[in-house]
C-alpha cells in the first residue's frame, strides 16, 4: 500500500540550500504536517528528499507532462510535430522512475488531459513495479464530470477537490466529492491554490466566505487530507493550521459520504461527514437563522447530540444549541454523536392506560393526532424529527383553556412538557422532538386557564368603557394567592409576584409579563389528562432514507461459472458505493439443501453443479446461523462487513423463515413442521404450485403445543440476535404475511428493546390491509405496489395515499424497481427508456428505493407471459459485464447524488401533484417541511414516444404572483435558468424522459 500522507505542506519557494530546507521542514513538522510537496528541484532532488526524510516528511513532487528532462519540455510540442502520447509516456516512465529512485515518495500529477487515461494507468503501474509504495495524486480541480469518470480506474491514490473556488453555498462541492471518491482512494482538499503566486493571502477568485479559516473548517469536516501552501501556514494562520492538522490526523481514516444537510433555499449551509459538521453563513451582510428542527431530523445514525468544536480564531456566540442564528460570514464547527438508545420501557411493566389525574370531567380531549389505531400501535418517526401533536380540546362555557403535551422516553419515569397553542375551532397543537433512538410516549393535559380567563374579561370590559376597579382588585387577589403558592417552591417567581402585588394597577394587570408569571403559577383548575399514553417509535434516519442495492454474492466470482465468495464481493463495493447506494442487501447466505434441489429456470430436478435456490436453507453444514461453505467462512463474512463499512455501505441480510428438507431442525425438532397423513413432510405450496425444495415451520400444528411454539419463537428470535451480534442491523424479511402476526409484534419489540437501531424491511406483496398491519406491528419499512403502478392516475392516487395520514403515520414505502422474483411487464416491453423512467420515479418519490442487480444493465429477458426472469439468478450463477453498452449506471449515480443534496427527496412525504396538459407526463413537487428545499420533477411515462406538455407552475403555493420570475437549477445538467410566469412548454424524448429542477435563491 502507498504511504499515508494526509497533511501536506506545499513549498512554493524552492532553493538548493540544504539549510533552507532544514528550516522549512522543521517548521512544517511543528505545524503538524506529515509530508512536503514541492516543484522538481532538479539537481537538488536527492538532497531535498534526504532532508525531508530526516524529519519524517515524505517528499511529494509536482509532475507535469511534458516532463522536465525530455526535449519536448522546451518546445511544448505535444502534437504531431513532436513526440506522441505513447512516446511521452515512455519518457515519463524514465523520468518518474528516476525521481522515485532519488527518494521522491509520490507525485502530484498535473495537466491530466495531456495523456490518455490508459497511458496514465500504464505509467503508474510501471513506476510501481519498482517503487510499489509510490503515491500518485491527481490534480483534479476544474475537470468535468466526464473527465473524472474516465480516470476512475487509472489507479490514483488521491484526488483534490476545488474547495478554494467554493462560494460557501453551492452544492457542486458535494457532487464533485462523490465523483472524486469514485476515481481515487481518498479526496484531499487544498486550502488555497498551490499554483497561485507566492504571497497570496486568499487564493482563488472567491471572496467573502471563502476565507482560509472557513476552508480549513470545511476540510476538517469533508476531507481525508489537506494541501496547504507553506507561506500561508507560517504567517497569521499558524495556530489554526495546527488545530486543523490535528483534526485531519484524527479523521483521515474515517469513511463517510460528504453530505449537504440544507436545502438550496436555506440561508445557511450545513456540511457533514462522519460525525462532524459545519454551519456556514455565506452572507457577509446579515445573520442566517438556524433551523434546528430540520437539521436534527437530517442527521444520520441518530446523531442528535451536538457539541461545538472550538478552533483557533473562530468566534463562539454561546452554546451551539442555544443559538438561533449564525452571524454574517461566520461559521460553527460541531461534533454529532448518538445519544444512548432507549432500551427499557418502564410503562411495559404497568398498565397501558394511565388513570386521569383529576376526576374533573368538564374538559374533553378528542381527535388526537398523530396516533395509530387510537394508540394501539406506535407512530413512526426518526430520531431528531419533530413530531407535531394536535387535539381537539373543549370545555363548557366561555372560559379560556390551557394545554400541554406530556412526553417522555420509554425508559424515563418523568414527563417533559410542551405548551400547546390554539389553532382555532378548539384545535390545539404543540411540537416535541425525540432525539434518541427508541420508543417514546406522549399524552395531552388541559386545564382551565384561571388568569387568562379573568384577564380576558377585564380587557373586554375596559375596552367597552366599563368600570373595572373591582375586577382589578380581584386580579390582585389572584396574584396574591399565586405569590403564596410560589413561596418555598420558586424563589424567583415568588419575588416577581410579590413585586406585582405591591405595585398593582390596571396597567400591571394587563401587562404581558404578568400573564407569563401567572401562567407559571397557574393552579390548573379542572386539570384533565388524556388516559392514553400514545406510543412513538423513533428509528434511526436510515430506516426512512436509504438507497438499496441487491446482489447474489455467489454471482461475484472472478471468472464465469465460478462460485463467488464473500471476498469476491469486495471487488464490487467501489462500484456500488460510487453509484450512490447506502445499503447492500444479500438474499440468504446460508447453506443450501440438496434434497429436491431446483435446477435452472426452476426445473424440478437439478443437474450436477446447479447451485440451487438460496431460499432452500439448511444442509449438513448448518442452518440459519451458518454460511454457505462455497461463500466462505463466518470470518470471511465479518471481513466483508468491515469492508462495506469502509466503503460507506451497510449490509442487510435476508431473514427467511423456511428450510430445506436437509435443515438440522428437521431432525432436532420434527414437532416444528407439518407432516402428511402418510408420514411424509408437507412441502411449501401455493396451489397449484409446490416447492419440494422448501418446508416451512408450522406455527399452528396441533403437534406443536404452547411450549414447543414458544421454543420455535425464541429460536427464530435468536437467529436475528446472532446476526446482530455479527454486526448486521438491517434485515429484509421474506413473506412475513405468511407467518403469525402476534409473532412479528413480539419478536420485533423484543429485538428493539435490546437493539433499538435495528431495521426490518417487510417483503409482503399481499393485500393492502395486511401489508399495513405488518407495518403497524413494527416493520420499519415495506415493499409496495409501486412495482405495478405505471400510469398517471395510478401513481397519483397511490402516492397521495402513502403520503397522507393515517397511512403516513406508520407506513414507510421502499420503492424497489425490480426483484429476483419480479421482472415487471413494463420493463420487459420498454427498453432502456423504461428503466430510466422507473428509476427516476422510485428515486424521487420515496426516501427509500432499491434495485436488484442487473437493473442498471437494463436486463429484462423474461419467461414468456410471466413476470419472471429467464435464466433466473435464483437458480444459477450469473456473470455480467458491468460496463456493457446501453447501461444506465451514470443516470442512477446522478439520481442518488441528487437525492443526497436535496432533503425533500429523502422522504415520501411533502409530495404535491401539479397540472400538465398531457396524460402521460407526471408533474409533481417535493418540499421540505420548512420550505428550504423545493424540487420539481417532470417525468414522461411513455418509453416509446416523445411527450410534450405545458406545465402550470404552482407559483401561488410559494407566495409568488402569476407573472413572477422563478430561479431554478437543472440538476441533470448542473445549469441555472429562470422562468417567468406559470405556463411553460416541455418536451421529454425517450432517451431523456425526465427533468429534475429545484428552486434556488436569486443571484
Amino acid at each position: 500500500m502507498p504511504i499515508t500522507c494526509t497533511r501536506i505542506c506545499y513549498m512554493r519557494e524552492t532553493s538548493e540550500d540544504d539549510q533552507f530546507w532544514h528550516d522549512r521542514c522543521r517548521d512544517a513538522k511543528t505545524l503538524g504536517f506529515d509530508a512536503v510537496m514541492a516543484a522538481d528541484p532538479g539537481g537538488a532532488r536527492r538532497m531535498l528528499a534526504d532532508v525531508c526524510n530526516q524529519y519524517g516528511l515524505p517528499l511529494i513532487m509536482d509532475a507535469t507532462p511534458p516532463w522536465p528532462e525530455t526535449p519536448q519540455a522546451a518546445s511544448g510540442d505535444l502534437g504531431g510535430q513532436g513526440q506522441d502520447a505513447a512516446g511521452l509516456m515512455d519518457a515519463g516512465y524514465d523520468y518518474l522512475a528516476q525521481c522515485a529512485a532519488d527518494g521522491i515518495a509520490g507525485f502530484r500529477c498535473r495537466e491530466l488531459a495531456v495523456l490518455p487515461p490508459a497511458h496514465w494507468r500504464a505509467l503508474i503501474k510501471s513506476v510501481r513495479s519498482n517503487a510499489p509504495n509510490c503515491r500518485f495524486m491527481a490534480w483534479t480541480p476544474g475537470l468535468a464530470a466526464g473527465q473524472l469518470q474516465q480516470l476512475s480506474d487509472v489507479g490514483f491514490d488521491t484526488a483534490f477537490s476545488s474547495l478554494p473556488w467554493w462560494d460557501g453555498r453551492a452544492s457542486w462541492l458535494v457532487d464533485e466529492h462523490a465523483r472524486l471518491q469514485a476515481m481515487a482512494r481518498a479526496v484531499y482538499m487544498p486550502i488555497a491554490d498551490p499554483d497561485a503566486p507566492q504571497g497570496s493571502t486568499d487564493d482563488g477568485p472567491s471572496r467573502g466566505v471563502a476565507r482560509l479559516s472557513v476552508r480549513m473548517q470545511a476540510a476538517i469536516v469533508a476531507a481525508r487530507g489537506v494541501l496547504v501552501p507553506y507561506d500561508l501556514a507560517c504567517r497569521a494562520h499558524r495556530k489554526q493550521v495546527v488545530d486543523m492538522n490535528s483534526w485531519i490526523d484524527k479523521r483521515a481514516a474515517m469513511s463517510g459520504q460528504v453530505q449537504m444537510l440544507n436545502g438550496a433555499l436555506s440561508p445557511l449551509t450545513v456540511l457533514y461527514r462522519a460525525g462532524m459538521g459545519l454551519l456556514v453563513n455565506p452572507d457577509e451582510h446579515k445573520p442566517a437563522a438556524i433551523d434546528w428542527t430540520a437539521l436534527l431530523a437530517r442527521l444520520p445514525q441518530g446523531r442528535t447530540r451536538l457539541e461545538e468544536v472550538q478552533i483557533s480564531t473562530v468566534r463562539s456566540d454561546g452554546p451551539l444549541m442555544q443559538r438561533s442564528s449564525i452571524a454574517a460570514g461566520e461559521t460553527a464547527l460541531f461534533k454529532a454523536a448518538a445519544l444512548e438508545p432507549i432500551c427499557r420501557d418502564v410503562l411495559a411493566r404497568g398498565k397501558r392506560r394511565a388513570p386521569a389525574v383529576s376526576p374533573a370531567l368538564r374538559i374533553a380531549i378528542e381527535n388526537v393526532e398523530p396516533t395509530v389505531d387510537s394508540g394501539r400501535f406506535p407512530v413512526k418517526c426518526t430520531a431528531g424529527e419533530a413530531l407535531r401533536v394536535q387535539a381537539d380540546i373543549l370545555m363548557d362555557g366561555h372560559d379560556r383553556l390551557a394545554a400541554q403535551v406530556l412526553w417522555r422516553a420509554a425508559d424515563e419515569a418523568g414527563w417533559h412538557e410542551e405548551r400547546m397553542a390554539p389553532l382555532g375551532n378548539d384545535r390545539w397543537a404543540a411540537t416535541f422532538t425525540p432525539v434518541r433512538i427508541g420508543k417514546y410516549y406522549f399524552t395531552i393535559q388541559a386545564w382551565r386557564d384561571t388568569w387568562g380567563t379573568h384577564r380576558e374579561q377585564v380587557e373586554k370590559k375596559h375596552a367597552a368603557g366599563q368600570d373595572v376597579s373591582l375586577d382589578v382588585e380581584e386580579g390582585r387577589q389572584l396574584v396574591a394567592a399565586a405569590h403564596k403558592r410560589a413561596q418555598g417552591r420558586d424563589a424567583g417567581l415568588a419575588a416577581t409576584l410579590g413585586e406585582l402585588v405591591r405595585h398593582w394597577d390596571l396597567q400591571a394587570m394587563l401587562a404581558p409579563s404578568t400573564a407569563n408569571a401567572m401562567s407559571a403559577a397557574d393552579p390548573q383548575d379542572c386539570k384533565t389528562t388524556d388516559p392514553v399514553h400514545y406510543p412513538v417509535m423513533a428509528d434511526r434516519r436510515e430506516a426512512a432514507y436509504a438507497s438499496w442495492y441487491e446482489l447474489f454474492p455467489r454471482s461475484c466470482g472472478a471468472s464465469p461459472n465460478e462460485h463467488g465468495r464473500f471476498r469476491d464481493v469486495i471487488a464490487r463495493l467501489p462500484a456500488i458505493r460510487d453509484m450512490g447506494f447506502d445499503v447492500l442487501y444479500f438474499p440468504p447466505i446460508h447453506p443450501i439443501g440438496t434434497s429436491n434441489r431446483k435446477g435452472k429456470n426452476n426445473a424440478v430436478r437439478a443437474q450436477p453443479g446447479d447451485p440451487g435456490s438460496p431460499y432452500a436453507i439448511g444442509s449438513e453444514y448448518g442452518g440459519h446461523t451458518a454460511v454457505h461453505p462455497q461463500l466462505g467462512s463466518l470470518q470471511d463474512f465479518q471481513a466483508l462487513l468491515k469492508c462495506t463499512r469502509d466503503h460507506d455501505l451497510e449490509i442487510a441480510l435476508d431473514f427467511a423463515i423456511q428450510c430445506s428438507p436437509d435443515h438440522p431442525w428437521l431432525a432436532q425438532h420434527p414437532e416444528w413442521f407439518a407432516w402428511r397423513a402418510d408420514g411424509s413432510l408437507h412441502y411449501a405450496e401455493n396451489p397449484p404450485k409446490r416447492y419440494e425444495d422448501i418446508v416451512n415451520p408450522d406455527f399452528y400444528s396441533r403437534r406443536n403445543g404452547a411450549s414447543h411454539q414458544a421454543r420455535l419463537w425464541r429460536e427464530l428470535r435468536n437467529i436475528v440476535v446472532f446476526w446482530i451480534e455479527q454486526g448486521v442491523r438491517m434485515f429484509r424479511v421474506d413473506n412475513p404475511h405468511t407467518k403469525p402476526l402476534p409473532f412479528w409484534e413480539w419478536m420485533i419489540a423484543d429485538i428493539k428493546s435490546d437493539y433499538p437501531d435495528t431495521v426490518f424491511l417487510s417483503e409482503a406483496f399481499t393485500r393492502p390491509k395486511l401489508m399495513y398491519r405488518l407495518a403497524k406491528l413494527g416493520f420499519s419499512q415495506s415493499y409496495t405496489y409501486f412495482t405495478w403502478r405505471n400510469d398517471k392516475q395510478e401513481l397519483t392516487a397511490y402516492l397521495s395515499e402513502l403520503s397522507s395520514p393515517p397511512v403516513s403515520d406508520f407506513f414507510r414505502p421502499n420503492f424497489f424497481v425490480n426483484t429476483p422474483d419480479i421482472n415487471p411487464y413494463f420493463l420487459q416491453e420498454s427498453g432502456r427508456p423504461g428503466f430510466l423512467i422507473r428509476a427516476a420515479l422510485a428515486a424521487t418519490m420515496s426516501g427509500l428505493w432499491g434495485l436488484y442487480s442487473g437493473f442498471e444493465l437494463c436486463e429484462a429477458r423474461a419467461v414468456p407471459h410471466k413476470e419472471e426472469y429467464l435464466d433466473s439468478e435464483k437458480y444459477e450463477l450469473r456473470t455480467r459485464d458491468w460496463n456493457q453498452p446501453g447501461n444506465i449506471v451514470a443516470e442512477i449515480t446522478r439520481l442518488n447524488q441528487v437525492r443526497r443534496t436535496n432533503p425533500a427527496l429523502q422522504t415520501h412525504l411533502g409530495i404535491r401533484f401539479h397540472h400538465v396538459d398531457d396524460g402521460q407526463i407526471l408533474f409533481f413537487s417535493k418540499s421540505t417541511r420548512g420550505g428550504d428545499n423545493v424540487v420539481l420533477v417532470i417525468i414522461s411515462l411513455n418509453p416509446h414516444q416523445t411527450r410534450e406538455g405545458t406545465l402550470d407552475l404552482p407559483l401561488w403555493e410559494w407566495g409568488l404572483p402569476d407573472d413572477a420570475r422563478l430561479d431554478l437549477e437543472d440538476m441533470a445538467d448542473d445549469r441555472r435558468f429562470s422562468l417567468w410566469g406559470r405556463h411553460h412548454r416541455v418536451a421529454l424524448p425517450p432517451e431523456r424522459p425526465y427533468l429534475l429542477w429545484r428552486r434556488v435563491q436569486s443571484p
